[in-house]
């Protein structure tokens, strides 16, 4: 994939593209990509993903917070995953976000990306007041030498509250990571936070279950729901079972200070200020508040011998599908 940050250095070959800030790289945007791929494919030219590095709500306003399902770097590294031949990065500026949204087919779309055909879903929406549908783009289309195509969306049996077979978003996988589902079937994947190691407390190391506390690289990540969960500890090239805590603490009245926090099981070294990937596996159960800190351990116990046989069980299914 060739990721083009401006067009006057290189202007891309003519192309079947779609438009969106693939936040988290989801089904339902791969499935979108595959149909580009497809259309691509069959009318001899190359497939482009249109999208933003930076959200088009915190260009408008710097104090709003996206809760990121990924983080730039992170989208662009998945979507080069998909095979897809251009990656055309737009800085929305609020120029842009003034065109209508035939100036924007034109400008943007026709004039700097070479865009011939356009695949969509017919309730997507962009140009400056957003009341276009798809209908519009059509015929602004047909005017400029744009042909747009109507997407097919992706729907999964998701049960959530009273939504049946919802359309996968990131909307829809941002309730679920509140609700400590680890929406595992709809990204594709399994949910990750990166960072870095810092200093804590030291609570959890006087009570036989030292942890590491995770610093989130990025402060517009989405830190899902607090409670225990079974995680992948990834860091130096190597990857261990952890058992996660976020939350406040409450037994220990860490008042309203919520940390992260990973016990790696069987591994006792120092990893101060060491890079660390923490990826979600299942919600164990939710942050609880026990009578006294022997309860708690109590407890603790029994959650890392869940943790252990969650991971070992994960593990054994994955080596079933490796080839041999």
């Amino acid at each position: 994939m060739q990721i083009i940050n401006d067009t006057s250095a290189m202007i891309p070959e003519p192309c079947v593209a779609t438009i969106g800030f693939f936040d988290g790289v989801h089904m339902g945007h791969r499935y979108l990509i595959q149909q580009v791929k497809e259309i691509a494919a069959a009318k001899g030219l190359r497939s482009a993903l249109v999208t933003f590095p930076v959200h088009p709500r915190k260009v408008m306003n710097a104090a709003y917070h996206p809760e990121l399902l990924t983080t730039p770097e992170e989208k662009t590294n998945l979507l080069a995953g998909t095979g897809v031949d251009y990656c055309l990065m737009l800085d929305f500026t609020p120029d842009i976000s003034r065109l209508t949204a035939k100036e924007f087919m034109t400008q943007i779309l026709k004039e700097r990306f070479q865009v011939k055909y356009l695949v969509i879903g017919y309730d997507h929406r962009f140009g400056h007041n957003r009341s276009e549908g798809f209908d519009d783009y059509v015929r602004y289309g047909q005017a400029i030498g744009i042909e747009v195509i109507r997407a097919q969306a992706y729907t999964d049996d998701i049960q959530i509250d009273t939504i049946q077979s919802a359309p996968v978003s990131s909307s829809l996988i941002r309730k679920l990571l509140h609700q400590g589902d680890v929406a595992a079937r709809c990204l594709g994947y399994e949910y990750f936070l990166d960072g870095t190691v810092v200093g804590g407390y030291q609570v959890g190391r006087k009570i036989g279950f030292p942890t590491a506390n995770l610093s989130v690289d990025d402060p517009d990540k989405l830190i899902p729901a607090d409670g225990v969960y079974a995680v992948w500890v990834t860091f130096d090239g190597q990857t261990y079972m952890g058992m996660l805590n976020i939350g406040v603490r409450p037994t220990i009245d860490n008042g309203p200070n919520r940390t992260i926090e990973v016990n790696i099981l069987h591994f006792h070294s120092n990893i101060y200020d060491k890079f660390i990937r923490l990826t979600f596996v299942k919600r164990t159960r939710p942050e609880l508040k026990f009578a006294g800190i022997d309860e708690l351990i109590v407890q603790l116990h029994k959650d890392a011998e869940e943790t252990e046989t969650i991971l070992l069980g994960k593990q054994a299914e994955r080596s079933k599908l490796r080839p041999n």
